[in-house]
């Protein structure tokens, strides 16, 4: 209603304004300082005629798509519909293909240039603001997804779970429990384990007793958990002293999101077939 009043409210004061009672009748201007007069200078016809096509056209467009309140327009287009119609000529068009990705086995994939470029395009869109384009990990804090070393799992469903679900690691900080003297003994061993440096009896005491029941006795880590392996000189925030007292010390937070809403099974599939393409 207030459309229709503002439209009206419109071509009424043009009109008026142009041709109504005494639209052509001027006053006589005042003089001031013996020449100098206000004069008028009326608005020339082509705005009229360029406000009431502007109004035309508004009229139109108002009967023939929604403007009016619940009035859908003699077209009955709306956003909603356009969006169903262009995801049903995707799929006409396209089903065939996600069909074929669905059903198609990893190694399939692997051979299938054009399935992996796809597969690369949604890696960059969706993944390399943390992990980096080439899928490389970037700051010590993304992992490094090119290697063989999955914190939570390598094969195939493991991936997935990690894409569609998300993971949240917690490594919590010990240094209340063992203090500083004990934050480096352990510090000390988890690095003769990786081959780095002398064992520490007292560190390997400590490592037993507060870091075993999830990495292990040999600091082989736990997929199931999230708890890597502190054997193979892959360290998730950085090998040097400094970083690995600050996961034991303090701890650390990770935590992947999950994708399941914001990926279809194709995208996910061909994510994890790239990646697995990568760490054959």
């Amino acid at each position: 209603m207030l459309t229709v009043s503002s439209l009206g409210g419109l071509a009424w004061f043009v009109v008026s304004l142009y041709f109504g009672k005494g639209a052509s009748d001027h006053e006589e201007s005042p003089v001031w300082d013996e020449t100098l007069t206000e004069g008028e200078h009326p608005a020339p016809m082509w705005w009229l005629w360029t406000i009431l096509a502007a109004l035309v056209f508004s009229v139109i467009y108002l009967m023939l798509y929604p403007g009016l309140g619940s009035f859908a327009g003699l077209l009955e287009w709306s956003q909603g519909h356009d969006i169903e119609r262009s995801q049903a000529r995707y799929e006409e068009h396209f089903a065939g293909r996600r069909s074929a990705v669905l059903d198609a086995s990893f190694p399939a994939l692997h051979a299938d240039e054009q399935a992996m470029a796809s597969a690369r395009r949604v890696f960059r869109e969706h993944c390399a603001a943390c992990h980096g384009r080439d899928a490389e990990g970037q700051a010590s804090v993304f992992p490094n997804l090119t290697d063989a070393i999955w914190q939570w799992g390598g094969e195939t469903a493991q991936i997935e779970q990690s894409i569609v679900a998300g993971r949240v690691a917690v490594m919590p900080g010990w240094a209340d429990a063992v203090g500083d003297t004990g934050v480096d003994q352990i510090t000390a061993h988890v690095q003769s384990m990786a081959g780095i440096g002398a064992a520490n009896a007292q560190g390997a005491e400590l490592f037993l007793m507060y870091c075993a029941a999830c990495h292990g006795p040999e600091g082989k880590g736990n997929a199931l958990l999230g708890a890597p392996d502190l054997t193979d000189r892959v360290w998730h925030y950085g090998s040097g002293s400094a970083e690995l007292r600050h996961s034991i010390g303090v701890g650390r937070q990770g935590e992947m999101p999950a994708f399941g809403e914001r990926l279809d099974a194709v995208q996910v599939r061909l994510l994890v077939a790239w990646l697995t393409r990568a760490n054959p």
